[in-house]
């Protein structure tokens, strides 16, 4: 199965959360998952609960690999190194998994700005390309506000662009700005979860201030993502017992074309 789902929203959204339990409720049907910590914050892995005793070096600080398949060290800008290194045998060897989810971290470029050329953003595009147009498997992308380093070669193999809001009027300004930059980069589809939604206010605000959106449903607040914000363990540790609502959320999402 072949389906690309990149998460995106404002900060403190719940985005992250949410990204985690959908690639649970996929994999739980037996479908191979590959999740992605594309936001410079990484909480992805606390959130599909691997431990916080395993470390885990992002893919854009392993130097040795890096200078390996780039032929430069990481950190050196200009100069030669290739531009197609082989990245494809990275997700296996550079995975964790758990329940039927496989995490990798990618990790930012610290030096030159995002749009640098450099070896470790050669590495990280490569890799992006790899697991968006030649995975067979689901790939989860959890990314930061923007989707900007999906990169143009990737982005209209993304089947949607999910975007997290809550009521709040700065979530909802956020993704009208996520959705003119997904369109720039040809992601034709956005859609939206409305997450934390308390009341049927909450729901009509979200469903008449962003009307011209798709709108994949609507996740209440939940006291067990709030107890596992504070005890640092994944919400829904039996996964079945994840709210219908986000079920069915994930369940729409698995069936896109």
């Amino acid at each position: 199965m072949s389906l690309k789902l990149a998460f995106g929203g404002k900060g403190g959204v719940g985005k992250t959360t949410l990204t985690a339990l959908i690639a649970r409720i996929i994999a739980r049907e037996e479908k191979k998952v590959i999740a992605i910590d594309a936001d410079p914050v990484s909480n992805l892995a606390s959130a599909l609960g691997i431990s916080e005793e395993i470390e885990i070096t992002p893919i854009a600080q392993l130097s040795d690999l890096i200078a390996e398949r780039t032929g430069a060290k990481p950190g050196t800008m200009g100069g030669f190194f290739t531009l197609n290194p082989k990245v494809d045998d990275i997700p296996d060897r550079f995975s964790l998994e758990r329940d039927g989810v496989k995490l990798l971290v990618m990790g930012t470029v610290q030096k030159g700005g995002s749009g640098c050329i450099c070896p470790e953003s050669t590495i990280l595009k490569a890799l992006m390309m790899h697991l968006v147009l030649q995975r067979d498997e689901v790939v989860v992308m959890d990314m930061e506000a923007g989707v900007e380093h999906l990169g143009r070669a990737t982005t209209g193999s993304v089947n949607a662009l999910v975007t997290v809001v809550n009521p709040g009027k700065r979530s909802r300004v956020a993704a009208l700005q996520i959705r003119r930059l997904a369109e720039e980069l040809g992601i034709k589809r956005v859609m939206i979860i409305g997450n934390r939604v308390r009341s049927a206010e909450d729901r009509q605000m979200i469903e008449e201030s962003l009307s011209d959106f798709e709108i994949l449903g609507f996740v209440p607040e939940l006291d067990e993502v709030a107890e596992s914000d504070r005890s640092g363990e994944r919400p829904y540790d039996d996964i079945e017992t994840v709210p219908e609502a986000l079920r069915e959320i994930a369940v729409k999402l698995a069936s896109l074309d």
